[in-house]
């Protein structure tokens, strides 16, 4: 009876002990995929910030070409309602979309510079050219950023056993920021 006893306890001093070992793999798990998702989101809130810098300068952009170009209203209004839309997208998918219908509707404004010389000779039309020139040039790089990190929690979480524990915890996968064809077309800024 004594050798039963005892074997009943060893056996339930194995079950403890891979219970515990499972325990610690899951939480390992756990936690690396909470840490690339606060990296990714913290990627995504980079561009946010660029991205608000960027709908920030437009209203002075479109009110120094407006003194310039007047009957160019229809082009005016185009940036100001891609603005709108691109301020008010929440997913990334919509973000993605709408920010580049804005730089389509940047890169005509910016056409229609080189038809009026003084415009493209005005102080503060220069300097805000160039300041929409490094946000762009920022918003890519935060773009990047963020698509590389999505990239890596993306891939560690379709890996097994990853996928079981993130699964079990309700995590999905990043969707990416995209370039479409008006985002491949970014003004080009000439001085």
């Amino acid at each position: 009876m004594g050798g039963l006893i005892g074997a009943v306890g060893v056996g339930l001093i194995i079950i403890i002990g891979l219970a515990v070992i499972v325990g610690i793999w899951v939480v390992g798990i756990f936690n690396t995929l909470q840490r690339l998702r606060v990296a990714t989101e913290s990627a995504l809130s980079a561009i946010d910030i660029q991205l608000k810098r960027r709908h920030d300068l437009i209203p002075n952009l479109v009110s120094t070409v407006q003194g310039y170009a007047a009957h160019e209203k229809g082009t005016l209004e185009a940036v100001i309602k891609a603005r709108a839309s691109a301020m008010s997208a929440g997913s990334v998918n919509e973000k993605s979309a709408a920010e580049g219908a804005l730089s389509g509707a940047l890169g005509r404004l910016m056409a229609i510079a080189e038809s009026y010389p003084d415009l493209k000779a005005n102080q503060n039309f220069l300097q805000l050219q160039g300041e929409l020139s490094n946000l762009e040039n920022g918003i890519s790089q935060s773009r990047g950023g963020y698509n590389g990190s999505a990239q890596g929690f993306n891939a560690t979480l379709a890996q097994f056993p990853t996928n079981i524990v993130g699964g079990i915890f309700g995590f999905k996968a990043f969707d990416f920021f995209k370039a479409d064809e008006a985002d491949r077309a970014v003004p080009v800024v000439k001085f």
